[in-house]
């Protein structure tokens, strides 16, 4: 299916090799932010999880950055389609060119679902170890770019597979970020957690951690999935 129609916008896919997921779809819906006035969506891909936030937070300015050329344009195509087309901008570029662009910018809230390289995949021996080390290199940084261009009281929001959230957590205290969350993200109720939502911020605050369950039985979505989603599914 090219379109994907949530309750207020709908996102065409066709322009985009990484189409809509539970994982964007997660952060989407579970981004935490007091009233955040600018957001930035670091590898939008369609622009879904923008448009979420766009619904979510209706006073917030969001920008978007997308490397690959043919996807940004379907996610600007999104945006304009969507009724918060004028607060919403995509830019055909990476965020580290983005940055560059735009040096004096800082985000309430900074997202990303970003791209998996290879060692999230059971990758053996010198394989896994140069996708280990282009991670290493990608996370650095994107940590780096984040810790200059976040407000004082904003936070960082990623959602990643265990291997690589542990690198990036690894990576915080080296430029003065904290991990403020982490939510646990479980298929069935007594799976082991298959991705992290990191929640990450400049201050060191009290660190918390919950878990969050899809599927409460096979093909029946839990209640706290179906109260998360309900303001954006049309089958909730």
């Amino acid at each position: 299916m090219s379109v994907f129609k949530f309750k207020q916008f709908e996102v065409d896919q066709s322009g985009c090799a990484m189409k809509i997921n539970t994982d964007g779809v997660l952060l989407g819906a579970m981004a935490e932010a007091i009233i955040p006035s600018r957001i930035l969506d670091i590898g939008t891909g369609t622009g879904v999880i923008a448009l979420m936030l766009a619904q979510r937070f209706p006073n917030a300015l969001i920008d978007a950055v997308e490397i690959d050329e043919v996807a940004a344009e379907t996610a600007q195509m999104n945006f304009k389609k969507s009724p918060f087309a004028g607060r919403m901008l995509c830019f055909a570029m990476g965020f580290e060119a983005f940055f560059e662009e735009h040096p004096t910018h800082k985000y309430d809230l900074i997202i990303s679902n970003p791209p998996f390289f290879l060692n999230s995949l059971e990758s053996p021996g010198a394989t896994r170890n140069l996708a280990r080390h282009t991670d290493f290199n990608f996370y650095n940084r994107l940590i780096n770019s984040v810790s200059q261009h976040l407000s004082e009281l904003g936070t960082c929001q990623l959602v990643l597979p265990l291997t690589t959230a542990k690198l990036v957590k690894e990576l915080l205290a080296s430029v003065g970020l904290h991990l403020q969350k982490q939510i646990n993200i479980r298929s069935f109720p007594h799976d082991e957690p298959h991705r992290e939502i990191l929640i990450i911020c400049k201050k060191a605050l009290d660190f918390t951690q919950t878990d969050f369950v899809i599927y409460s039985d096979k093909k029946v979505y839990s209640s706290e999935y179906q109260n998360l989603l309900k303001e954006f599914f049309t089958i909730f």
